[in-house]
């Protein structure tokens, strides 16, 4: 498993959030990103990076004796649970939301929900479903879409009648500034209309469904 890497927490924290109406994850995290531990995944590593972001959640909030998996560790579970095959090792093939499922269930024992939504889809049933998770669970989600195979890692969700904001923390960044308010000013950090996502693509969120229970 990979080794401490000094890695900023909850990098959401004072991104102008409302108390009015948030529902945010709940614990701390670290931040995953493009070569932040100087494996170079760009283009391709950024559903790993939202992974290993999840389960740095996981670490600090359900179980501190499983480590954050690399990003080969991670194709190795994959191929060992026959998801993939063996050419999978060491390749630079994507991961969506389902592989992360697989891979949160056979490290934590915990399932996951995915969630489906089409381009264009109604946001009422979508934005009740966030809000309960974030209330209920208060674990990070991962929304994977298909334009450019892209994923983040969302930290809540805001709501004003019939407007809707996601707190998205990218993975996509790549350097060595270390502080929030650099990644917040950058945008790699923010809040985003749930429409602007709705308008083009498609996309998969993986919820996971941690119990009260497994909480430390």
């Amino acid at each position: 498993m990979s080794k401490s890497l000094n890695l900023l927490l909850n990098v959401h924290e004072d991104e102008n959030i409302s108390k009015d109406n948030c529902y945010l994850v709940n614990g701390n995290y670290e931040y995953y990103h493009y070569l932040c531990d100087g494996f170079d995944d760009r283009g391709w590593g950024c559903g790993y990076r939202t992974l290993q972001t999840i389960c740095s959640w996981m670490k600090c909030n359900v179980n501190k004796d499983v480590s954050v998996p690399s990003i080969r560790e991670i194709q190795r579970i994959l191929v060992d649970l026959e998801d993939k095959p063996k050419s999978f090792l060491g390749s630079r093939q994507w991961i969506g939301s389902f592989e992360v499922c697989l891979v949160i269930d056979k490290l934590y024992d915990i399932p996951c929900k995915i969630l489906h939504v089409n381009k264009g889809d109604g946001l009422d049933n979508i934005v009740d479903a966030l809000r309960t998770h974030f209330m209920k669970f208060g674990s990070p989600i991962m929304m994977g879409g298909d334009v450019d195979c892209s994923s983040k890692g969302i930290m809540g969700i805001q709501t004003d009648g019939a407007k809707s904001n996601l707190l998205v923390v990218d993975p996509h960044y790549v350097g060595s500034e270390k502080t929030k308010e650099f990644l917040q000013h950058k945008g790699w950090v923010k809040w985003q209309p749930f429409k602007e996502f709705l308008s083009s693509s498609f996309y998969n969120l993986c919820l996971p469904q941690v119990k009260s229970k497994c909480l430390q």
